[in-house]
């Protein structure tokens, strides 16, 4: 009977110090990946997802994000992405004209009822495509600017690489159930973070109702498959999705107090668990995070010196907001950043070229880091002119 009371005890005693250590390692896991136990199950039910601090790109929680699986209609963030960029670049315009071939016209599923031949602007396109989903609006918008679906998924592919995305391929522009089309809920932020760079699209993806055909017989009312644009605050994008393989998908950005939220599930149940996740991930962030803004757009960060360039220097000026995202009650002490820069850059030098980077440190350890490019081209100086400058050093007095 001793033997066995002691033999109790010493199990007592077992499990209390494994329950302990395995206390300590989770609360350790959680400090190092900068997640806290609150954050550990804001998205029980999906099957994968992140929320990601679109300014900075931190990641806030994530849950088998990196798994490869269907993305259904969220894949028209690309195919947005890539319309958006055509227009900031000139090679479309909000006015031009869309025709709807006779294979963008069979799209079933979500679709604008687009008829072979019909025209609309890209501008109508968009509203149709964000709003509303059209399977059909997102290949007609994809022949205009690559001539085929078929070349236009090899930009949407090459655009997946150029962003660094390992889980993507896609097979289609609009998300339709096909072989080795697929994505993660990570490469889903990113491109949704990417896609925000461009403001425009905010227009598109924040309406809740719009009207295409409004001044002819057959007016289409357009009302916003992302119900959070209208009922949670805020929220002002992006895309919904859905087959029965994907299940509810939803990629969605909330803005407020200077921070922009991106929030991603994928494999949902139902829409009402999708939107009361993808909403207690965008409290969670608002709610424990604020942002530190190290420098603004236009601000000066220091001076690049060019090696026989028809210009000495270059002034270095921040393209974007660069800052940091910290946790509430967490002071700005000991956060400071360093201007690293290539070593003897010679002209000639190149517009957006990468030049160094802005490092940012709490204390000593590095929390962020920003790519510096050059704001102009500086030409290679003629031998003239480097003789002249060579010259005049040499009469130069300090």
């Amino acid at each position: 009977m001793r033997k066995i009371r002691m033999l109790t005890l010493m199990l007592c005693i077992a499990v209390s110090v494994l329950g302990a250590a395995g206390g300590a390692a989770a609360e350790e896991k959680a400090k190092s990946t900068g997640k806290t136990a609150a954050a550990s199950d804001l998205a029980p039910n999906a099957r994968s997802a992140i929320l990601m601090d679109a300014g900075t790109g931190t990641i806030i929680y994530e849950k088998n994000s990196h798994d490869k699986l269907p993305p259904a209609s969220i894949t028209k963030i690309m195919t947005m992405l890539l319309t958006v960029e055509a227009l900031d670049e000139g090679r479309l315009q909000l006015t031009d004209m869309v025709r709807t071939s006779e294979y963008a016209a069979s799209m079933g599923g979500s679709q604008i009822f687009l008829e072979p031949g019909e025209e609309m602007t890209v501008d109508e396109m968009l509203k149709g495509i964000a709003m509303a989903s059209g399977n059909d609006a997102s290949v007609a918008m994809a022949e205009k600017i690559a001539g085929s679906e078929s070349a236009f998924v090899d930009m949407m592919n090459s655009k997946a690489e150029e962003l660094g995305l390992k889980d993507t391929h896609f097979a289609n522009c609009n998300g339709l159930p096909a072989e080795n089309h697929y994505s993660s809920a990570h490469d889903i932020a990113v491109i949704s973070r990417e896609l925000l760079k461009h403001e425009r699209i905010i227009k598109y993806t924040g309406s809740y109702q719009d009207y295409l055909r409004k001044d002819t017989e057959k007016p289409f009312w357009l009302v916003n498959t992302n119900k959070l644009v209208r009922f949670y605050t805020g929220a002002d994008g992006l895309k919904t999705g859905y087959t029965s393989e994907a299940k509810f998908c939803l990629s969605a950005t909330a803005a407020r107090d200077g921070l922009r939220a991106v929030a991603v599930v994928l494999g949902e149940p139902n829409t009402k668990t999708r939107n009361s996740e993808v909403s207690g991930m965008f409290d969670y962030l608002f709610s424990q995070y604020k942002v530190h803004t190290i420098y603004k757009p236009g601000d000066a960060i220091g001076t690049l010196k060019v090696e026989k360039g028809v210009k000495k220097e270059l002034p270095l000026t921040a393209k974007e907001t660069y800052s940091v995202l910290l946790k509430k009650g967490v002071t700005q002490e000991g956060i400071r950043n360093e201007v690293v820069l290539q070593e003897d850059i010679k002209a000639p030098v190149a517009a957006d070229q990468t030049i160094g980077k802005l490092v940012v440190y709490q204390g000593t350890s590095v929390i962020k880091e920003y790519e510096l490019k050059a704001g102009e081209d500086v030409a290679k100086a003629g031998w003239w002119k480097l003789f002249k400058r060579t010259a005049g050093s040499l009469f130069t007095i300090d």
